[in-house]
């Protein structure tokens, strides 16, 4: 293993970026082991760094130890191995702090426990297999190839064009939304080629600019999206998740957007409960003064009825009273006639008498009349 070290290290002068890359691993597997403590809220370990009121994330700590090992980097003769190697160390640590908290200087909010600061874990893990392949001793191609010696121009040039298309290919396949094929395809140019080949994937610039979304290439590739890599993007996530811990906080531009949504919600609630209120008011302003017109219809029916009872009472009294007056006049005139008949009866049977008196035979005309028919009132 020494041998093996010596000889693939040591003799190639990667020392340098074996410490860089050393340094990387385990400062990230620190800090993400503190940050895991600190938002389990451990009693016993570290809290968040903080001067007053504001929280100093790691990635301030990070930028430092990057200038002091680039400079230092600098500053040292190539001479100064051990100098050079510590300089690495040093950098190698700061590049995990500040790529550990890639997403928040991407999207400049604290973002490091929700779904968008998966880009750190990301930025870190390119950061790991680039430095890998590059400890390997594999070089991008056409890189090896360009020399300072005059006598090998033609051959430098080729290295050269030879470089440029693989750069080349590998920002259209970076365009094209896949950032592991294309830095990986930096150093195996065969991924490049068949990454800048097949169809983008849904989302990246390249199929924003090129494809329409009705077009079949478009379909084409949701449907190599949802078949081939979503099952892809589930395992990385769980190793992610694993070495990492879960990113499910909500993100506070998204607790806004949903606060707003819900305010907006509570207020179309209370407009339509205020407009429900409104037309149930209405309604039963209009049910009572429809009551209230049948009352006043009810009572004023009432009083026309009365009006009317006593109207035709007073009608009938008066014809009662016309009818009494008649047979009353009826009456008096028919004692009337009564009385004359009765007297010029008395009259004669007087007459009769005194001639019967006298001996004398009553005249014809001294005949008492026949009792007149009562009249009926």
């Amino acid at each position: 293993m020494i041998e093996m070290f010596d000889e693939r290290i040591m003799a190639t002068g990667r020392l340098p970026l074996f410490g860089f890359f050393v340094a990387f691993m385990i400062t990230f597997v620190l800090t993400r082991v503190n940050v895991r403590l600190i938002r389990a809220d451990v009693r016993w370990w570290f809290r968040n760094v903080k001067a007053g009121d504001v929280h100093i994330h790691h990635v301030v700590f990070g930028v430092v130890l990057m200038l002091m090992g680039g400079v230092a980097s600098l500053a040292v003769p190539d001479a100064y191995v051990g100098l050079d190697l510590a300089a690495a160390v040093v950098f190698g640590m700061g590049s995990a702090l500040v790529l550990d908290e890639f997403a928040l200087i991407l999207h400049l909010s604290d973002v490091y426990w929700t779904e968008k600061g998966r880009a750190s874990l990301d930025a870190v893990f390119v950061a790991m297999a680039v430095t890998g392949l590059l400890l390997l001793g594999i070089r991008p191609l056409g890189y090896e190839g360009i020399a300072p010696d005059p006598g090998t121009g033609l051959i430098t040039r080729v290295y050269v064009a030879s470089l440029a298309v693989n750069l080349v290919l590998a920002v259209i396949t970076l365009l094209k939304g896949k950032i592991w094929t294309g830095l990986i395809g930096l150093f195996m140019p065969a991924l490049l080629i068949v990454g800048a080949i097949r169809v983008a994937r849904p989302g990246s610039p390249w199929s924003r600019w090129r494809y329409d979304p009705a077009s079949r290439r478009y379909q084409r590739a949701v449907r190599r999206e949802t078949r081939l890599r979503r099952p892809l993007i589930r395992a990385k996530i769980w190793v992610q998740e694993f070495i990492a811990g879960r990113h499910d906080l909500i993100p506070p531009e998204l607790l806004q957007r949903r606060a707003e949504a819900a305010e907006r919600i509570r207020r179309r609630k209370l407009a339509r409960a205020a407009a429900r209120a409104e037309r149930w008011a209405e309604r039963r302003a209009e049910r009572g003064r429809a009551r209230r017109a049948e009352r006043r219809a009810a009572r004023r029916a009432a009083v026309r009825a009365e009006r009317e009872a006593v109207a035709r009472a007073e009608r009938n009294a008066a014809a009662r009273a016309q009818r009494e007056a008649a047979a009353r006049a009826r009456r008096r005139s028919l004692s009337r006639v009564r009385g004359r008949t009765g007297s010029r009866i008395r009259t004669r049977a007087a007459s009769t008498r005194r001639a019967r008196g006298r001996g004398e035979e009553p005249q014809a005309g001294d005949q008492p009349p026949a009792e007149a028919p009562e009249l009926s009132p």
